[in-house]
């Protein structure tokens, strides 16, 4: 049996942690804004709760399996990364998003996985726990991983990929290769399979971004005002990020207005795509 003791399973272990400490990192930008600004702008903690979510049932899982000390690394640093986020997004939050976000952090990541926690310990042993843990495992990652989905569909419409940053669409395509082979390697269905389907997605989004990138599309408020919606429902936000613009302003104010609209919505897209792929990575 191939083990992390492997030198080419040690090295995409480690390869695999770096592109997942690069992803963790996607957000840093958007919380130096907030700590700037004093406020959290609109930007919602959904994906970061769950990423941090995501971490923690990855984290467990390896814990009860041998020879997964990367695996173990990767998602440590995950957790730690989005509390510091979290803990950010709650001391700038106006009080109605912190009571939300606290709620949330109750119900998800204490709740949610205490429960996962007992079932598994008490409704199974040794091997079944594992493998039941995987499959929950599994089943999460593929609903994280079809989350861009609403991205290209914003793409294709607008025929402009700044909702979609390739960088980003890049780092996802390489963390599936990279823990694919590593899960391929241990042998680690559970690993392996959610990123054939990451692989897949990411590969779509830098096709759709070479078909794009030359588009010089002007967007109207109508096709703003849908993509803004996406982006909000793809983060699962429970508002709206920006406000629609004032049809009696006129002049250069609106032209501002516009500007600073289209920064915004930019600037949440980056945020909330770069978040969703932090869960991504986090296997």
């Amino acid at each position: 049996m191939v083990s992390t003791h492997s030198p080419l399973v040690f090295s995409f272990g480690i390869l695999g942690n770096i592109i997942s400490f690069v992803v963790f990192l996607a957000p840093v930008p958007t919380f130096i804004r907030v700590c700037k600004k004093k406020s959290t702008e609109g930007f919602q903690s959904v994906p970061y709760v769950v990423a941090l979510f995501s971490a923690m049932v990855w984290l467990y899982y390896a814990s009860l399996k041998s020879n997964e000390i990367l695996l173990i690394t990767a998602n440590t640093i995950g957790c730690v990364v989005e509390t510091i986020y979290i803990a950010i997004y709650i001391a700038f939050a106006p009080k109605q998003a912190r009571i939300f976000t606290l709620r949330l952090l109750i119900l998800m990541n204490f709740g949610g996985f205490c429960l996962i926690l007992l079932l598994s310990h008490f409704l199974a042993q040794g091997e079944t726990r594992v493998r039941v843990l995987g499959w929950v495992c599994v089943a999460f990652s593929v609903s994280v991983f079809a989350a861009p989905l609403s991205i290209m569909r914003v793409v294709i419409r607008t025929k402009s990929v700044e909702f979609m940053p390739f960088y980003l669409s890049l780092f996802l395509t390489l963390s599936a290769i990279v823990w694919h082979l590593y899960g391929v390697l241990q042998k680690d269905l559970y690993v392996a399979l959610p990123n054939i389907l990451g692989f897949i997605f990411g590969v779509l989004q830098m096709v759709l971004y070479m078909i794009y990138k030359n588009y010089k599309t002007v967007i109207d408020d109508e096709k703003l005002s849908e993509s803004k919606a996406d982006i909000v429902n793809l983060s699962m936000s429970e508002t709206n990020v920006c406000s629609q613009p004032n049809s009696d302003e006129k002049g250069s104010d609106t032209q501002n207005e516009h500007e600073q609209k289209d920064q915004d919505v930019k600037t949440t897209e980056a945020s909330n795509q770069g978040q969703l792929l932090s869960v991504k990575c986090e296997v």
